[in-house]
């Protein structure tokens, strides 16, 4: 039997950050590929669905959720800043190729983490992956990218190359031991005989988008205060404590609510194990039973129709940027491809 390790599932508790880079996002790597192997670098398939069309929030979007950025979008923007950085890079002189966006999906659409919010609820994956995420989610395309010099550095940035992060034994007591950009300086004037852009290539293909980088987190944070506000709700505490009950009568003791049932199903080498896939099984048998998920749905779509109330004049405007950065975006990506 697979050991079964236990994880913090912030995921759960917290709205989750999508990360878009396409060096960077997804879930933690179970397997790598590399773009070189044949397989397809962005494969839309993979990508997570705006609605979910299964499990117990099937059809179920928070109200939040219209504030909050798509998966697509935000590959949208990043794929037509990527665009423009390097026709900008060219014009001087320079062929650059950067990775493109959307390669490693995470597993939700958005920050609400819909699918896993109040703990698993697909059966059917339950049945074949336990708490782990499917397999086409658990890999990692690996986008290789040359080297920069100095000066290409410069023209894409706006700064000098920053120094290489210091190891261990060269970090002084109470510094850190990467510090981003760390010793660089303003870039030279001018490239092949043109001026360098404000905060380089990449400074530019922001401001061609319009985009705003106007504190990213907000919805996101809301989204979280209104999942820790719905857990001290009556209804929901009376649903969790029958949901756990539930679990208690199957053999699952000791389970206080469905993130720790998360935390002990999770093995330890990403390989559902059969104890894993018993307990997940269960878990949303007991949901289905007390009726756990459509309860905390209703008690936190409340708590946020209030939180759009009080924060409508900033959440309108987030709403109004984004569609703005998106539309600039998709006009980009369409000229370009003309």
């Amino acid at each position: 039997m697979k050991r079964i390790k236990r994880t913090a599932t912030a995921v759960a508790l917290t709205a989750s950050a999508l990360l878009v880079s396409a060096c960077s996002s997804g879930a933690t790597p179970d397997t790598t590929k590399n773009a070189a192997d044949g397989a397809p670098i962005v494969n839309k398939e993979n990508w997570p669905e705006k609605i979910p069309t299964s499990g117990l929030t099937k059809d179920l979007t928070l109200p939040l959720e219209a504030y909050m950025a798509s998966y697509e979008d935000q590959v949208t923007i990043e794929q037509a800043a990527s665009d423009l950085q390097q026709s900008c890079m060219k014009d001087y002189g320079i062929d650059l190729t950067l990775p493109r966006a959307g390669a490693n999906p995470p597993p939700s659409d958005n920050d609400a983490n819909i699918e896993r919010r109040y703990g698993i609820t697909d059966r059917a994956e339950a049945e074949q992956y336990g708490y782990e995420l499917p397999p086409a989610l658990r890999e990692h395309t690996t986008q290789t990218m040359r080297d920069l010099s100095g000066v290409e550095v410069e023209v894409l940035t706006g700064h000098t190359k920053p120094e290489p992060p210091k190891t261990p034994e060269e970090v002084k007591a109470g510094e850190p031991v990467a510090v981003p950009n760390q010793g660089t300086k303003p870039a030279r004037a001018e490239y092949n005989g043109k001026k360098l852009k404000t905060g380089g290539c990449i400074g530019w293909s922001k401001d061609q988008l319009g985009v705003k980088e106007a504190d990213p987190t907000f919805v996101a944070q809301l989204a979280g205060d209104s999942l820790m506000q719905s857990m001290k709700d009556d209804k929901v505490i009376k649903a969790i404590a029958a949901w756990s009950a539930c679990m208690d009568g199957k053999g699952h003791t000791g389970l206080a609510d469905p993130y720790k049932a998360m935390d002990q199903g999770v093995t330890s080498d990403g390989e559902p194990s059969q104890e894993s896939i018993a307990l997940a099984v269960d878990d949303i048998d007991c949901k289905t039973q007390t009726d756990l998920v459509k309860i905390w749905f209703g008690v936190e779509s409340a708590i946020q129709d209030q939180q759009i109330a009080d924060n409508k004049s900033q959440l309108t405007g987030i709403k109004e940027q984004h569609g703005n950065e998106v539309t600039a975006a998709r006009t980009q990506m369409a000229t370009s491809a003309q």
